[in-house]
């Protein structure tokens, strides 16, 4: 009997409960209800652009006709993936897609840490503002843009290296864009010119925010700045550096399409080491005008970065709870 009434109080309490907490959440929503109002433009533009145009995801199982529609269209099962994997190229754009991408994180990465560390050296604010601001800028310059800036270095006539590498060194020029061996690295190059800048803001916000009394404590016992680098700023940045790698890793089976199409314009001998998934998946719209296999393509690039990003956040969360995104 006094088991039961325990447990009677126990639910009497917890009836009780409920309603507070439910105020306590109105509570919470009606004191920050403008900031929770200024989420709202976002959230409308993710559900918009994001989760209504992914219906489309039958195409990847259809024939699409235009007179019929997307669903009056005939379904034609896995027969879109096997026309994608068929293909003589399937194995090149896939490695191109996978290797680039991991060269991009990790050369990215290191640079940005770089700059955002070298920057936050830096004592006089203006000054560091400016370098802030010259290193984002690449960031937000069209990829249009950019591969004209490349060509004016690249052009096998005019080209500012060619002219550099005769009157220097006495060479020939060089035929860049008939020459497949170079791109790997100058699309590393201009991918880390364009995308370093906005990672290292993101680090050197990251590093701003750490306590400076860590470093005067740091000073005291004799630490000089690579210690207080290895032992203070990494460590404690580590989160950060994680999920931005996490979000990097989510979308390795995707390339910039105006990195691969546009920089190197769309010059044919360059496809053995230029052409991804994205510029074959465009190259074929063109060509046969199957959006079908186009919708296979996006589907098959989706589930390969959805268990990406899973198998990475459970390797983080296996080594560090708490710096895992979920």
């Amino acid at each position: 009997m006094e088991a039961l009434a325990t447990a009677n109080r126990s639910k009497a309490a917890a009836a009780k409960a409920a309603p507070s907490r439910a105020r306590l959440f109105l509570r919470e929503v009606k004191r920050y209800r403008m900031l929770l109002l200024m989420t709202v433009p976002g959230l409308v533009y993710l559900f918009i652009n994001n989760y209504i145009p992914m219906y489309g995801v039958i195409l990847a199982f259809k024939n699409l006709n235009y007179v019929q529609g997307i669903w009056g269209s005939p379904w034609v099962g896995m027969d879109n993936f096997k026309f994608l994997f068929n293909s003589p190229d399937a194995y090149l754009i896939t490695r191109n897609t996978i290797l680039y991408n991991v060269a991009f994180i990790i050369v990215n990465l290191v640079l940005a840490l770089t700059v955002a560390l070298l920057i936050n050296e830096i004592k006089d604010k203006v000054v560091a503002r400016f370098y802030q601001s010259t290193f984002l800028l690449p960031h937000i310059i069209s990829m249009v843009v950019v591969a004209y800036l490349v060509y004016s270095f690249l052009n096998a006539d005019s080209g500012l290296v060619n002219r550099q590498l005769s009157s220097l060194f006495g060479f020939d020029s060089i035929s860049w864009y008939n020459e497949p061996q170079y791109w790997p690295y100058i699309l590393v190059i201009v991918n880390a010119w364009k995308g370093v800048g906005f990672l290292a803001i993101i680090y050197f916000a990251a590093i701003i925010g750490i306590d400076k009394e860590y470093y005067e404590a740091a000073i005291i016992d004799g630490a000089g700045k690579w210690k207080q680098m290895t032992r203070i700023t990494l460590p404690l940045i580590a989160p950060v550096i994680i999920v931005m790698t996490l979000l990097a890793i989510s979308s390795i089976m995707r390339s910039d399409f105006g990195l691969f199409y546009q920089v190197t314009m769309n010059s044919g001998p360059l496809m053995p080491t230029t052409n991804t998934i994205d510029t074959f998946v465009y190259r074929a719209m063109v060509k046969l005008g199957d959006i079908g296999m186009s919708a296979a393509a996006g589907f098959y690039q989706s589930v390969v970065c959805f268990f990406l990003i899973l198998s990475a956040n459970f390797a983080v969360r296996r080594i560090s709870k708490n710096d895992a995104l979920f």
